[in-house]
C-alpha cells in the first residue's frame, strides 16, 4: 500500500474515532460525577491517541519517509489501544447513558 493511500485510510478512521470520542463526551453530560470520573481517564487516553496519530500522519504526509513501516506499526497498534479505551469507557457509562454509539 502506498503511503498516500495509507494516510487517507487512517484519516478516515480517525474521523470515525473523533466522532465516537465526542459522542462519549456527550454521553457523559448529565451523568453523576462518580460515573464521569470513572470514564474520564479512558476519554483522555482517546484524546491523546487521536492527537498523536494526527501528528504522525502529518509527519508522513509532509516528510514522506522512504521507510515508513515503523510508523505504520505504531499507528496500527494505537488503533488497538483506542478500541480498548473506547470499549472500557462505553462499558463504564452503561446502558443508562443517554446516547447509544454503534461500535
Amino acid at each position: 500500500m502506498e503511503i498516500k493511500d495509507y494516510c487517507r485510510n487512517v484519516e478516515q478512521e480517525l474521523t470515525v474515532w473523533k466522532a465516537r470520542m465526542y459522542d462519549l463526551i456527550h454521553k457523559m453530560d448529565g451523568l453523576p460525577t462518580e460515573k464521569v470520573e470513572k470514564v474520564r481517564p479512558h476519554v483522555e487516553d482517546l484524546k491523546m491517541a487521536i492527537s498523536d496519530m494526527e501528528a504522525r500522519l502529518e509527519k508522513l504526509r509532509t516528510e514522506c519517509p522512504t521507510e515508513w513501516s515503523p510508523m505504520r506499526k505504531e499507528i496500527d497498534e494505537a488503533h488497538v489501544d483506542m478500541r480498548s479505551w473506547y470499549d472500557a469507557a462505553d462499558t463504564t457509562l452503561g446502558k443508562g447513558a443517554p446516547i447509544s454509539i454503534p461500535g
